[in-house]
């Protein structure tokens, strides 16, 4: 079974609350690396309160912690922007869809 976006959003969604959450699969700008062979690439942004106070390496934690089922299943790499709703900066992930 393939890992999909969707999988990725209602695991995240799920385990960390997210306040704005967008999974894109990077998939395509892979092709012909042999990692791609293994898995599929995604890039995830999220914003979750779980995140406040936490080092990145931490809430990076989190995110492998939340995905440990799926990327056995097919994750061949993750690329996570992680940050917390009270952190400046702009909103550029919008809401969770």
């Amino acid at each position: 079974m393939a890992v999909a976006g969707q999988d990725i959003e209602q695991v995240l969604r799920e385990a960390l609350q997210p306040t704005a959450l967008v999974v894109i699969d990077d998939s395509h700008l892979h092709a012909g690396h042999a990692g791609a062979r293994e898995g599929r690439h995604f890039s995830v942004r999220i914003t979750s309160a779980r995140f406040t106070g936490m080092s990145r390496v931490a809430r990076h934690r989190l995110v492998y912690d939340a995905l440990h089922r799926l990327i056995p299943q097919g994750i061949h790499a993750l690329a996570i922007q992680a940050r917390s709703p009270d952190e400046p900066g702009p909103d550029e992930l919008g809401p969770t869809g």
